[in-house]
């Protein structure tokens, strides 16, 4: 018998009833938060998550992928490209279903991207154990491979009884809803719970809109910081992932326009303001351009907005080089807005920068127009590396240039690892805040076809361009197919180094000749350095082929011109395209005027090696303590 007011359903059911019924809403604008749900079926959710999904097809959209790390991903890139207004959830097998979700989890969590995991689990009743894939732990019986999602969550739970759901269902939510606090979210399901019935409150399965505010940082803290950019004389906005996921591109230019402060970009926040703009300096830090590098060792007040000061973005704290340099720190994170002793100013980053400009700072003239001459320089810059005619083997960066070229302005790049990041970074002219995607919180190998899905499936008005290295193809393309089913167009653009052409460089910059970085066959007895690599030995890997036989249409470019070709007939294809172009890997875009620390060996037998470290020791001491 049913108890009134309830409805008697298996929690696996219940869940799927209450994702379906969850909203958000942002400046009055009210949108359904779950897109749908990845999955893929074992006996460790076949019969719960798997039965319900397809129960309720018109609730929850399930969608089928081929490798439970990619879905993941997939789904942060859905996220990142909602503004972390919308999510997706993921759902797999006990066992290594649920292991391979793990990195995806990571790179959800530490880039806050809002990501809901649903793994199967050992049974709550213990009455099988053990069953297949489970991992016993002889002192604990309640462990499963599910606590290993734990330290890469934002929030973590095990349902053991139907009637638990309830208050965890609500407080995953209060999580994936968070601006400050979101990343992935793990309920653990044990199978047999999943399938067991319960009397749910009719409550549970309201219509639920949670209200993403625009909280204002500290009115004190607004006045310190009114005063501090008022008096500076070269101040430097860092614009990171924040602004946009705030929406606060055009808060932004308002305020540049009127202030003349010029932005510099974290990769995360390249975007914020239009590449030709005349305060726009571009890309900061490692990656950065030498516009943006130079104002930031002359800056005497660093506002960083929606960045979490990464060691990318501060060159291992070396770029922020003048004494007495003072940062002011916008971050809807607290944890974030304190770093680097700034002065901390918790909340939204639209609203900020609104109360920020009403304090009517303003740079003098010759400032602002070294910023906008830096701007043209730095334009002429991009523009070389974009027509270097490097033969016989194009360079990257005129792909790169390709690419952006023949792209739209409302169209999206996405990348994660390898070199690739660090050039785009530098070299791609943004024209919408949403058009440049790439994954540099975690830069993890694997993530750019499967987000690229995912972006398409959140924006499939735009075009997708996925920029992927050879050795990041390798690891993670199952999601062609995917794209394929769902008729979700993707471009991939197979860029090949014939190995990993960016730890290559990293190698040889510390003496190391790129050891172990080439595709080829061992030859006596060692895969061997750079110097001595030959074409007879390179292994026969036929990316284009592979990407053919899971379904892609594909093209094969060997110079500038025919890449650029194959970028118009992929346009006219209706269903995924991959265009294969290989790259002379020793041909790399230069580092304007920014370390990264990583360390060096202190002792060595190779000369080079030797060397690499006593320019490692001069160059550390460059890097400091902005405590």
């Amino acid at each position: 018998m049913v108890k009134r007011g309830a409805v008697r359903l298996t929690t696996a059911q219940a869940l799927v009833r209450f994702l379906a019924g969850q909203y958000v809403e942002r400046d009055g604008q009210e949108r359904r938060f779950f897109g749908g749900c990845f999955g893929i079926f074992g006996h460790g959710n076949v019969a719960g998550i798997g039965q319900a999904l397809q129960q309720y097809p018109e609730l929850l959209t399930y969608y089928q992928a081929r490798n439970e790390q990619a879905m993941v991903h997939a789904a942060c890139g859905y996220a990142r490209m909602k503004n972390r207004l919308g999510a997706m959830a993921c759902t797999t097998s006990i066992g290594p279903g649920a292991t391979n979700m793990v990195t995806g989890a990571a790179l959800a969590t530490i880039n806050r991207l809002p990501v809901l995991l649903l793994p199967g689990d050992v049974f709550a009743s213990r009455v099988p154990d053990p069953v297949l894939q489970q991992l016993e732990v002889p002192w604990r019986g309640e462990v499963s491979v599910n606590d290993c999602l734990g330290p890469v969550s934002r929030y973590w739970d095990r349902i053991s009884r139907p009637e638990q759901l309830i208050p965890a269902a609500q407080q995953a939510m209060r999580v994936l809803t968070s601006q400050a606090e979101t990343g992935a979210v793990t309920l653990a399901l044990p199978q047999d719970v999943q399938a067991e019935a319960y009397d749910f409150p009719d409550e549970l399965f309201a219509r639920r809109v949670w209200r993403i505010g625009r909280p204002l940082p500290d009115l004190a803290a607004l006045q310190q910081a009114a005063e501090l950019i008022r008096s500076a004389e070269r101040p430097l906005i860092v614009a990171g992932g924040g602004v946009i996921y705030s929406e606060a591109t055009e808060a932004l230019r308002q305020w540049v326009e009127a202030s003349g402060i010029p932005v510099a970009e974290t990769q995360a926040g390249k975007g914020s303001l239009q590449y030709d703009h005349p305060s726009s300096v571009g890309a900061v830090g490692v990656t950065g351009s030498f516009a943006a590098n130079r104002l930031a060792r002359q800056a005497d007040l660093v506002i960083g907005i929606g960045t979490r000061w990464s060691d990318f973005t501060t060159a291992s704290k070396s770029l922020f080089s003048r004494p007495g340099v003072r940062f002011i720190n916008v971050n809807v994170a607290e944890f974030d807005a304190a770093k680097h002793a700034g002065l901390a100013l918790v909340g939204d980053a639209r609203a900020a920068i609104e109360r920020l400009a009403e304090a009517g700072a303003r740079v003098d003239t010759a400032y602002r127009e070294e910023a906008a001459r830096l701007n043209r320089e730095w334009d002429a810059e991009v523009q070389r590396l974009h027509d270097l005619r490097h033969e016989p083997l194009p360079a990257q960066s005129e792909v790169i240039g390709a690419v952006n070229r023949f792209a739209a302005d409302q169209d999206v790049v996405v990348c994660a690892a390898g070199s690739m990041p660090g050039e785009l970074h530098k070299l791609w002219r943004t024209r919408d805040p949403k058009g440049y995607h790439i994954e540099y919180g975690y830069s993890c190998m694997g993530y750019e076809i499967a987000g690229a899905l995912g972006v398409k499936m959140a924006a499939p008005e735009r075009e997708v361009y996925a920029l992927v290295g050879d050795g990041s193809y390798l690891m993670l393309n199952g999601e062609i197919v995917t794209s394929i089913q769902e008729g979700l167009k993707l471009t991939i653009v197979i860029v090949d180094n014939r190995g990993f052409a960016s730890i290559g460089g990293l190698s040889r910059s510390i003496g190391s000749d790129g050891f172990g970085t080439q595709y080829r066959y061992r030859t006596k007895g060692s895969l061997g350095l750079d110097g001595d690599s030959g074409a007879a030995r390179a292994l026969p890997i036929d990316l284009a082929a592979n990407a053919e036989s899971l379904g892609a249409y594909t093209l094969r470019a060997r110079t500038l011109d025919e890449f650029r070709s194959a970028l118009a007939e992929a346009k006219k294809i209706d269903r995924t395209v991959a265009i294969h172009v290989e790259v002379d890997r020793y041909v790399s875009v230069p580092n304007y005027d920014a370390w990264w620390d990583v360390p060096v060996a202190e002792v060595s037998d190779s000369p080079s090696v030797r060397e690499a470290r006593r320019d490692y020791e001069a160059k550390r001491r460059s890097a400091r303590s902005y405590w």
